[in-house]
């Protein structure tokens, strides 16, 4: 995707039209802030976990915001400690108590590290809580080709998202073509790759294009066909991360940028793709 606005949306497999770029709220213990800026400035999608204790402060500020809720889109998550079906059930509705907010667009499986019995009950769970009308989308987090072999093998729905760490340092790109055949969505977190950005290539891009290193790796990651989730409590970056609008990066640029993948010695984040 070379053309972006604010309303940018991916359509996922069920039809359901999901904001391209998000806001990340990890390791923001009080980001009820930080999204009522988001808000504020044109974001519709924000990404939150049961594991990052700030569910209530989501639901709140998508409550305070003053949005109509069907425009916007809440991504919750369930860890591997509350997987199989039962528990994943539970954590269902400790999200919707939390958020108060009616329903979850989107709610993931957290990570793959429970093992194939409890992650798949969990996701049967999640499915079940998709037909109750809790869930409108269920997807998966940090999950490869094996994973996402076995949710198929099982007969079950494949996931409409996968969220991994996705970056030019840390392009996963066994797991973006899995998910790109199986019509998965491959959505970033850590765009912003931590803030290491010494990059001479990416300062040399940002350079060139009169824009930071961050909204030239948010650039990137759009153009790529990613859905980023970048972080931040600073409400300059939050807005500034949302200017990208008025200009895109040629191909030599994407090329230039694309080479500086590392493989999995360029994960910077817990990146549990090669679980059991």
């Amino acid at each position: 995707m070379t053309s972006f606005t604010l309303n940018s949306t991916v359509k996922l497999r069920s039809g359901i039209e999901m904001p391209i770029l998000g806001l990340g709220v990890y390791a923001n213990d009080d980001c009820y802030p930080a999204c009522k800026v988001a808000l504020q400035n044109g974001y519709k999608l924000i990404d939150t976990a049961e594991y990052y204790g700030n569910e209530e402060a989501v639901g709140r500020a998508v409550r305070d915001s003053g949005i109509p809720r069907e425009q916007l889109f809440i991504i919750t998550k369930v860890y591997s400690g509350n997987h199989g079906y039962e528990k994943t059930i539970a954590e269902v509705e400790q999200s919707l108590k939390k958020m108060n907010i009616g329903y979850i667009d989107l709610y993931l499986i957290h990570d793959p590290q429970s093992g194939k019995e409890k992650r798949l009950e969990a996701y049967r769970a999640l499915l079940d809580a998709k037909k109750a009308g809790k869930v409108r989308a269920v997807g998966v987090s940090n999950y490869n080709p094996k994973h996402l072999q076995e949710i198929k093998e099982a007969g079950l729905e494949m996931p409409e998202v996968n969220q991994i760490e996705l970056h030019p340092f840390c392009q996963q790109k066994e797991i973006v073509q899995c998910n790109n055949e199986h019509g998965i969505v491959s959505q970033a977190y850590c765009p912003l790759i931590r803030a290491k950005f010494d990059s001479p290539v990416l300062q040399g891009i940002a350079k060139k294009v009169n824009k930071s290193v961050p909204q030239v790796l948010i650039r990137w990651s759009i153009q790529r066909g990613f859905s980023p989730i970048p972080k931040s409590a600073n409400p300059e970056r939050i807005k500034s991360n949302v200017d990208i609008c008025d200009f895109s990066l040629s191909p030599e640029d994407m090329d230039a940028i694309n080479a500086l993948d590392q493989g999995q010695a360029g994960a910077i984040s817990w990146n549990p793709i090669d679980a059991e």
